[in-house]
């Protein structure tokens, strides 16, 4: 069985900014855990920010909180939490929260707050795509339930 890193929101942990989470429907959480082992991670509590935190978004290489606090180091801390734990169990691929400043992959908020959307990735996205693993987020599901299928 294949091991999949996976944001801990996804799963249903209330580890979102907010103290919620971004849960998954439980069939479709239940058809990941028949083909995968689910590695669950927050990168942002890894890196020590706490539940609930103030939101934060990407602005070109660093993290700003929405009043104006650097939260990079945080960020950057709980990449590499995260990239560790992905080569310690062995996986080649994460599914993780799509657009947020640590897991976003491909999109994210621009860092103006007003949920205007760039190209671009999360910091933890970016460290794990960086090491040569796959990234996917949630409307992505669909190919790694299809992938495991062959």
């Amino acid at each position: 069985m294949k091991t999949l890193l996976v944001s801990a929101c996804l799963l249903g942990e209330k580890c979102k900014y907010n103290g919620g989470d971004n849960a998954l429907p439980e069939k479709t959480l239940a058809a990941l855990r028949e083909r995968y082992r689910l590695i669950p991670v927050c990168p942002e509590t890894a890196g020590g920010l706490p539940i609930p935190r103030e939101p934060a978004e990407r602005r070109g290489e660093r993290v700003m909180s929405q009043s104006g606090r650097d939260v990079t180091a945080q960020y950057r801390k709980g990449a590499a939490y995260a990239l560790r734990l992905a080569r310690e169990n062995a996986c080649d691929t994460a599914l993780f929260k799509e657009r947020s400043p640590s897991c976003g992959s491909g999109e994210i908020y621009d860092g103006s707050f007003t949920h205007t959307v760039v190209s671009g990735d999360g910091v933890a996205a970016e460290t794990i795509k960086a090491a040569g693993m796959i990234v996917c987020g949630e409307s992505e599901i669909h190919s790694l339930l299809r992938e495991t299928e062959a």
